[in-house]
């Protein structure tokens, strides 16, 4: 059973204390939590195990997801859309899960020709399931759709029933300014990093190229204002919620939700479970620990609460100390169940239910 430290929002207005959930002790219920809007920020592995526990709690309906498009790029002339397709395939359930990205019972045959070609950014692999996707995709938008009208229809045609919206409609490009092994000054576009250098470089910078002149996607900030509960998934900070949290007006639509604000930290132990995250936090100013990024995102007034894993419950007082509601409980995602209790507590923690 988790337990939250700190100071409890008001329950004034409340659709959970206004009797969806009695208050008082929080205990698990059968079924469906109605009534209450998640808004949820995400990208990459952590968020589409997290949504996936979500959608178990609260209707699909109910819930949209506001994902991260910095990683986006143009393979083979077409639009890929990574973090877009993975909470898709996550929430579809269409998912691989021992692989953590791509569609289950994937082939890579035409990526595999396009390697024994040589072909450029054959690094890349293209799954043909997921070939599909971004065929689809790039065949809509250049009928003219948006990415966010390309994305409906894509969610629509996987049968997910959450609201999925990209942060923006406008090109916004996470490039990572690094140093090689031979002390060269390269700069990458994120997946240039992470797929194909395996993120061997020494990164002394991140920027969102574009940023500056993106809005967000229509939905976005109506969503945010709208929310019961606004939930940053446990994605790495730095290049999966910061890309959303620039664009303007996104940071300021969260931070003026704080009181129902949680998120759940992607560092257990002093690690994170997937991906760079401890090789980008220090670039960033932040200490790779549930504390640290708790502090970073707190000092940008995002956070109203933080739940942070049972092996890190000694961090309790450090994250209480900046004013933030903190829960202690298990929050490694081995399947879907535990990935539903974990949204629950997460939830009952913005909707300010003691658990």
């Amino acid at each position: 059973m988790a337990r939250i430290y700190g100071r409890t929002p008001s329950a004034a207005n409340n659709p959970i204390l206004a009797g969806i959930i009695p208050p008082g002790r929080y205990r698990p219920v059968p079924g469906k939590i109605g009534g209450v809007k998640v808004v949820a920020l995400a990208g990459g592995v952590g968020a589409g195990k997290f949504l996936r526990g979500l959608v178990r709690i609260v209707p699909p309906e109910d819930v949209t997801v506001i994902v991260n498009t910095g990683d986006d790029v143009e393979v083979h002339g077409l639009h890929v859309s990574p973090d877009l397709d993975s909470v898709t395939y996550w929430l579809a359930g269409v998912a691989d899960r021992d692989r953590g990205w791509g569609r289950a019972g994937e082939t890579f045959r035409a990526t595999d020709e396009l390697r024994r070609m040589e072909a450029e950014w054959s690094w890349f692999g293209l799954g043909d399931l997921d070939l599909a996707t971004h065929l689809l995709r790039t065949g809509l938008m250049s009928g003219g759709a948006t990415l966010s009208g390309a994305t409906a229809e894509i969610v629509r045609r996987f049968g997910v029933a959450a609201r999925i919206l990209p942060m923006t409609n406008d090109q916004v490009t996470t490039r990572i300014e690094a140093v090689d092994e031979t002390g060269t000054a390269i700069d990458l576009h994120f997946q240039q990093y992470w797929v194909e250098r395996r993120a061997r470089d020494q990164v002394k910078a991140i920027r969102f190229q574009g940023v500056e002149r993106a809005a967000p996607a229509p939905g976005v900030l109506e969503a945010i204002a709208a929310a019961d509960a606004v939930l940053l998934c446990p994605s790495n900070p730095v290049v999966s919620v910061d890309p959303i949290l620039a664009t303007p007006g996104i940071a300021q639509a969260v931070a003026g939700r704080r009181d129902r604000s949680v998120g759940v930290s992607p560092i257990v132990a002093g690690a994170p479970l997937r991906g760079m995250a401890d090789k980008l936090l220090p670039v960033v100013g932040a200490e790779v620990s549930a504390a640290g990024v708790a502090s970073y995102y707190a000092r940008r007034g995002l956070l109203g609460g933080w739940v942070i894993d049972r092996a890190d419950a000694g961090q309790t007082a450090r994250v209480r100390a900046l004013g933030i509601r903190t829960v202690v409980t298990d929050t490694v995602m081995t399947d879907d169940e535990a990935a539903g209790r974990l949204a629950r507590t997460t939830l009952a923690v913005a909707l300010g239910v003691d658990t």
